[in-house]
């Protein structure tokens, strides 16, 4: 064996078609794209969502609903969590920050509290709103609701 016969493994390496080389080669005429038509030109590309003609689905469906520009998002913190973040860092007062650093929310997040659980621990909350529920259950612990 010597530089000479070397040669790639048998079925490694195909040869490329030869497109639009004579009639001969079974690739000439119309260089395998079929006959006329935009599809058989060069330069085409589809339109995204063309359906041949066809009314395109995204004009056929009607809009629906509107979207409420003044809507604001609030992020839902519960009472059980309250009480879980009370507990594992012994804090009586809970803020936006605590809540922060204990990764419930975000920076820029608007918080609600809400009633879901039970709280056992003398709390002051600050948020940014709270449902009836939620500041019946922090006062009635002998907390106190401080609304941002």
């Amino acid at each position: 064996m010597n530089l000479s016969n070397l040669t790639p493994a048998a079925g490694s390496v195909k040869t490329r078609k030869r497109i639009g080389r004579g009639s001969g080669s079974g690739m000439g005429g119309t260089s395998t794209r079929g006959h006329k038509g935009a599809k058989s030109r060069s330069g085409y590309s589809r339109k995204v969502g063309f359906e041949g003609g066809q009314m395109p689905i995204q004009r056929r469906l009607p809009k629906f609903g509107f979207k409420n520009i003044n809507r604001v998002e609030f992020k839902a913190i519960n009472l059980e969590t309250l009480q879980v973040i009370a507990d594992s860092n012994n804090l009586t007062k809970i803020g936006l920050n605590e809540l922060r650093e204990a990764g419930y929310i975000s920076k820029s997040a608007m918080v609600k509290i809400l009633g879901k659980g039970t709280l056992t621990a003398k709390l002051d909350v600050e948020a940014n709103a709270f449902s009836k529920s939620a500041e019946e259950a922090i006062v009635a612990a002998g907390g106190s609701v401080v609304k941002i």
